[in-house]
């Protein structure tokens, strides 16, 4: 999948408060809701918060994400 189209996934996800599936290139999956995506060349990440763990966000950088769908 090209970096434009997880962005706009993520950016549509996050900007709804809508969960997403993101797969890795190393084939692991995260599950959440995008709570920001920084574009910014010295951050380039996405902030996930996963289901029923309000407290906790996961960063994970937008280079190493292979797939982003909405669940």
């Amino acid at each position: 999948m090209e970096i434009e189209a997880i962005v706009e996934v993520l950016r549509w996800a996050n900007g709804q408060g809508l969960p997403v599936r993101v797969v890795l290139d190393d084939n692991r999956e995260l599950r959440g809701v995008p709570t920001s995506v920084d574009l910014h060349i010295t951050a380039h990440e996405v902030f996930l918060r996963p289901e029923h763990h309000d407290e906790t966000e996961i960063a994970v950088s937008l280079g190493d994400i292979a797939l982003a769908e909405l669940i």
